[in-house]
């Protein structure tokens, strides 16, 4: 039986019912309509109706019974001290293309943690195998309605998932995509393809069965493996090259056409990566659906281009004089590069120069800004970055929240190291421009 936990609230937001009914951070959550809380999922379904009854025991053992009348659905504005407000499940497969498993010891503990719940899913957009998914979740997913569902579908032939997940029940949690597509669940998947593995034939099979469950399941993202150079007695994995690359684009470019067809969506979206490691032009924005796989590296690119040079194309430049040196991943340096080069017309004066930095923590295969470690950056800034110059980075490079590195070295120690000025760019078009030009362009929305 499992045993009752309190609830402990983390923070309660300005002006919300929970703020007026004197709801406090440290006060627990007992019950809502005489039902205890499992989890998040419990939490938000109760809280939809207009009529409550809500037990808070206070710090010192006083229970509060508090009658709430409110409109259907608004949110009590409390946030838990857990997210999830029960234990974290952790995944019980070795996926083929794990990137935890190609880590290299001595790195932060949560680093080293596999999720694999489901409610983090609806919670933060996380991709889920299915397998850590019970009947009883998968009931109360469509009892609760609770949507989107990732699904990290990676082959939809069962037998090959078994062994990509290296899980012998990884083909039957397929048959829960069934289940949540009769109940109309809203869903989006992701394939990270591996080269002879899950590609070529294998990826048209898998097309041509997600395809079927549009537009229930309203994308599917399709990404190139990541592979670090700590792989030693994992499966044998290798990149996609230029030819290769551009033969998985022209699969799915196919599909999107089938999709459009059928249902008036795109459906399936290539990552960036794809289109870089083929050497061809970004899809316009009106393929993307509304960037609904931006979290997979899906348009990143073509939305931050577009919303650059709009805000560029508003702003009324300076001759403001300034030097600057931005760091960034190689996936994206050549974008970074041209949209730097691109303001020098309005703004003559503010001098750019751009450094891809190579990750030799992880590997030469690892391109991506999001794994650049402090130490890599130090290093290869360093040596030629000037004094009067200002270092801009961007935000992926600091872990969520935090002026913390991969690799813990913090912020401050990096701007010890540079005794350069340091300042951490957003993921928006406008940020970027912000950011070069010091100055801001709030008025520009999309």
């Amino acid at each position: 039986m499992k045993k009752e936990v309190k609830h402990i609230i983390k923070s309660v937001e300005p002006g919300s019912i929970a703020e007026e009914l004197e709801i406090e951070p440290g006060d627990a959550l007992i019950s809502i309509n005489d039902k205890k809380i499992n989890d998040v999922f419990d939490y938000h379904y109760l809280c939809n109706d207009e009529y409550l009854t809500v037990v808070i025991e206070k710090p010192d053992g006083e229970e509060w019974e508090l009658d709430i009348e409110k409109d259907y659905e608004e949110d009590l504005g409390i946030e838990f001290e857990n997210g999830l407000m029960d234990e974290y499940r952790s995944c019980h497969n070795k996926c083929i293309f794990c990137f935890i498993d190609q880590m290299p010891p001595g790195m932060r503990e949560t680093l080293y943690f596999k999720d694999d719940d489901s409610r983090l899913s609806f919670l933060q957009g996380n991709y889920v195998t299915l397998t850590n998914m019970s009947d009883e979740d998968v009931e109360r997913i469509i009892t609760y309605k609770m949507e989107p569902i990732n699904v990290s579908v990676q082959t939809m032939n069962p037998e090959l998932r078994c062994m990509m997940l290296t899980n012998r029940f990884a083909g039957d949690a397929l048959k829960k995509i069934d289940k949540f597509y009769e109940a109309g669940i809203i869903m989006n998947g992701q394939i990270v393809l591996c080269k002879g593995v899950n590609d070529g034939d294998e990826l048209i099979y898998s097309l041509d069965r997600l395809l079927d469950y549009a537009p229930v399941m309203q994308s599917v993202s399709v990404v190139p493996v990541g592979l670090s150079k700590y792989r030693d007695g994992l499966y044998p994995l290798k990149p996609f090259n230029k030819e290769e690359a551009g033969e998985v684009i022209d699969i799915i470019e196919e599909y999107q056409k089938k999709a459009m067809k059928r249902y008036g969506i795109h459906f399936v979206q290539a990552s960036d990566e794809w289109y870089l490691t083929a050497g061809r032009e970004l899809p316009e924005e009106e393929r993307y659906d509304g960037y609904l796989q931006l979290e997979n590296g899906v348009g990143m690119l073509r939305l931050l281009t577009n919303e650059f040079a709009e805000a560029l194309d508003l702003a009324k430049g300076s001759r403001r004089e300034m030097k600057l040196f931005l760091a960034t991943g190689k996936l994206v340096y050549p974008t970074i590069k041209s949209l730097t080069e691109s303001i020098h017309e309005k703004f003559p004066n503010i001098r750019t120069r751009v450094l891809a930095i190579e990750n030799h923590f992880f590997g030469e295969l690892i391109t991506v800004s999001g794994l650049i470690t402090g130490k890599d950056l130090i290093e290869q800034v360093k040596p030629l970055i000037e004094p009067g110059e200002i270092l801009l980075l961007p935000q992926n490079m600091l872990r969520m929240g935090e002026e913390v590195f991969l690799d813990d070295i913090t912020l401050d120690e990096v701007k010890a190291a540079l005794n350069v000025d340091v300042r951490i760019v957003g993921g928006k078009g406008k940020d970027l421009l912000s950011a070069l030009t010091d100055e801001t362009y709030e008025n520009i929305e999309r």
